[in-house]
């Protein structure tokens, strides 16, 4: 009895023991990172079950922000946390939201935590909500039944661009109320706080309109989407959605209470062909149109001669300003033809009416989108409201008191600035998130194409250097972008911003000076286990193997550098055997000289990372010198000519840097072999991809010389004019002649000369990508 008495006691022990509250640490190195945190090196304070969280008495919005820290604390711990109004002599062991006006910054807070309780105090009310997700991201993301030890700390904190934003398509693609409000509560979390809600374009519209109901009787259903890029398949499926009124009145009031101001677009005049389609009278040529069931860019647009459609936008705008309470709304401008209103009577009369004049730089047409875009914002302006325009609103006279979203670079905004205008930061170089985010594409959802990973997001400095110091203040901030055209799902849209969005929120938030991308990925972990927590379906893109391949012309080498965000072994192989810890340890580059088959993997405690392989293939032209005649497109050069003897292909992608981008032009390479080398064959590749405007070649010549003056041809050869516009593939061109003995090498791609009838972009220049050139 005596023994079984002992047992019962112990065990009795034991569930007391695990019964007892275990104790988890907060770490304050949270993304954006604030801009100043302080370890005071004082006493912790514990949060416990029995810990409240205080608010500014009689402040409804304090109290709403007290009950998302609760909520917040609620998930993390699973335990409910009590909320009140803040009264004297309360200060001990609680967690107190207050507002202090004598914070400089309008959205600055502080976090003060010493062993009694933890302060949160801020400018406004909005700049507590910040302080509550620095605090949110601070704790363990799942500390089910535990107290939160927070460190004794002081952190002054503070955004340092006041518009940081974030915009989502739902006209491509449309997603329910419930995903838009998910969407927004990932916004919150990275303390963004305007949302570009993209709503309508020509595959569809997505606002009730109670005044012209057809936009969405008609224009909200497409009758077939087609199936990959472009290509002549369709899926022969309805396809559509709308967000009725009420519906948008509670998304705004659900992203108001996170202090989130969404800012609606209005596509205009371009991209209406699902206005055109309900009302065809609106169009130029008076139809018939439907509601687009293609990518790109479209003739029929909006009849600005058409004084019924003017009135139809201005009344189309008044209800959404009657919905969207934003000082900003967003009009487009973008991709907007001119075709039609150069043959259209009515546009041509308005031109004329108006007096509008072409110059050196404008046409006529281009002054009629002006004329348009002054008219909806002073329709706007009159309700108190100011217009958001796409960069091509600079394509003519710009509306007086337009802010520009530079989304074709930065050159947009610069501009824009030194016109005084504001500007908002948007450049497809490193925020366009429908573009792939790692070059290794085999395994990834089909993307419109394009690069811009985590790092290059990072990497963004939204105020150009070249501008004067009174220019920089129109830089409002910066913005991402995701079109949807091939993201039909929820899950993919979190795939394509997560985690890239928290590269974003430092941008926006954090002084350049603090930031620091390695810093950043150590970071990340952290904000990680709230996405994993929350269910997101984040990309893990970031902790893959990453490879440079560095062309060595003086060695003639491929030096392959080779690294992870958290120092992992990594072993490679170069036969094409898949490496093992039993393969070579990477501890420096490789210097590669000879044909090889390059793996490489890192190897942790977990698991294996994705392999990358390299093909990696020398002919006589590798890594010899190479000039163009023609330089490539700024846009496209890259390392420059290098590129193409650099014994590495490019593959599906056009914007990993393998692929050279030339306009305008032929592409003439002239090689220096540096000795008399006999050759008999030569050969390059372009990428195809005529749905983003890129035509392969038509023509390979090659030319030989020993003196780098006098060239004779040795072989051409004609291939024939892409004319299926949907056509994506990498071509090779090839010629082979009678031995020779050379120094120099002349070959000539020749271009396309313009985008084949019945392409979006029919009777345009295209670009040609030229990779790799192989000469045997």
């Amino acid at each position: 009895m005596q023994k079984l008495n002992q047992a019962l006691i112990g065990l009795c022990l034991v569930l007391l023991s695990s019964c007892q509250a275990k104790t988890e640490q907060a770490n304050f190195q949270v993304i954006p990172l604030p801009q100043e945190v302080v370890l005071t090196g004082g006493k912790p304070f514990v949060i416990t079950e029995k810990t409240p969280i205080l608010y500014t008495p009689g402040n409804e919005l304090q109290k709403r922000n007290a009950e998302f820290l609760a909520d917040y604390l609620k998930e993390a711990t699973g335990r409910g946390f009590s909320v009140s109004e803040f009264k004297e002599g309360a200060a001990s062991n609680a967690i107190i939201l207050g507002l202090n006006n004598s914070i400089e910054k309008e959205e600055g807070y502080e976090l003060l935590v010493d062993e009694n309780a933890a302060y949160i105090n801020g400018k406004t009310e909005a700049a507590v909500f910040y302080g509550v997700q620095t605090l949110r991201k601070s704790i363990p993301a799942t500390a089910l039944n535990a107290s939160i030890e927070l460190p004794a700390v002081k952190i002054n904190d503070y955004p340092r661009f006041g518009y940081r934003g974030m915009h989502l398509d739902v006209a491509r693609h449309f997603f329910p109320v419930e995903f838009v409000k998910k969407y927004i509560d990932i916004l919150a979390l990275h303390n963004i706080n305007k949302f570009h809600w993209h709503l309508t374009d020509d595959q569809g519209w997505r606002i009730e309109s109670k005044k012209h109901p057809k936009v969405t009787e008609v224009g909200s259903i497409r009758k077939r989407t087609v199936i990959g890029r472009n290509t002549h398949e369709y899926d022969e499926t309805p396809y559509g959605g709308f967000y009725t009124q009420e519906e948008i009145k509670d998304i705004v009031k659900y992203a108001q209470e996170r202090y989130i101001t969404i800012i609606p677009e209005v596509d205009l005049p371009g991209h209406m062909l699902a206005v055109l389609a309900g009302y065809p009278e609106f169009g130029c040529t008076g139809g018939p149109y439907e509601v687009c069931p293609r990518w790109g860019i479209f003739d029929d647009v909006i009849c600005i001669g058409n004084e019924d459609a003017m009135v139809f936008l201005e009344e189309i705008l008044d209800e959404v300003t009657e919905l969207f309470p934003s000082e900003l709304i967003h009009i487009g401008g973008d991709e907007a033809p001119r075709v039609r209103w150069k043959a259209c009577p009515k546009c041509q009369a308005r031109i004329k009416k108006e007096g509008l004049k072409a110059d050196g730089r404008h046409s006529a047409e281009d002054r009629l989108q002006t004329y348009c875009m002054k008219r909806m914002e002073a329709f706007l302006n009159a309700k108190g409201r100011r217009i958001i325009g796409w960069d091509e609103i600079l394509e003519g006279d710009v509306a007086p008191n337009a802010t520009i979203m530079s989304w074709r670079g930065m050159e947009g905004g610069i501009e824009a600035a030194r016109l005084g205008h504001d500007v908002i930061m948007v450049p497809t170089s490193h925020a366009y998130f429908d573009y792939y985010q790692t070059d290794n594409i085999k395994d990834e959802q089909l993307a419109i194409g394009g690069l811009v990973t985590i790092e290059k997001v990072y990497s963004l400095e939204p105020i150009p250097a070249e501008l004067k110091e009174s220019e920089k203040k129109y830089i409002l901030g910066a913005q991402a972008n995701l079109w949807t055209e091939y993201i039909q799902t929820t899950e993919g849209v979190e795939y394509m911003v997560l985690p890239r969005m928290a590269a974003l929120s430092e941008v926006q938030w954090t002084e350049p000076e603090k930031k620091n991308y390695a810093d950043f990925t150590k970071r990340l972990p952290q904000l990680l286990k709230i996405y994993q927590h929350e269910g997101y379906n984040y990309a893990k893109h970031v902790f893959d193997l990453r490879a440079e391949y560095k062309p060595q012309p003086e060695k003639r080498a491929v030096e392959v550098v080779l690294s992870t965000v958290d120092n992992a072994p990594i072993y490679y192989t170069l036969d094409g055997t898949e490496p093992t810890v039993k393969s070579q340890l990477y501890t420096e580059p490789v210097f590669i000289t000879e044909n090889a088959a390059f793996n490489a993997v890192a190897i942790r405690p977990e698991g294996s990372s994705k392999m990358i392989s390299e093909e990696i293939r020398f002919n006589k032209a590798t890594g010899c010198p190479i000039t163009l005649k023609m330089e490539p497109s700024d846009r496209y050069k890259f390392n420059g000519a290098v590129a193409l003897v650099d014994g590495l292909k490019g593959n599906d992608s056009y914007s990993t840097g393998r692929w050279l981008g030339f306009i305008g032009g032929d592409m003439e390479a002239v090689i220096d072999l540096q000795e008399p080398t006999e050759i008999s064959r030569v050969s390059t590749q372009a990428l195809v991809d005529m749905p983003s405007w890129i035509m392969g070649s038509t023509g390979l010549a090659v030319y030989v010389s020993d003196n780098n003056t006098d060239f004779r041809e040795v072989a051409s050869k004609d291939y024939p004019v892409d004319t299926d516009y949907g056509k994506r593939n990498i071509d090779t061109y090839e010629v082979s002649f009678d031995a020779v003995t050379t120094r120099y090498v002349k070959v000539v791609a020749k271009r396309s000369l313009a985008l084949p009838k019945g392409h979006g972009g029919e009777g345009r220049a295209p670009y040609m990508f030229i990779d790799e050139i192989s000469v045997e």
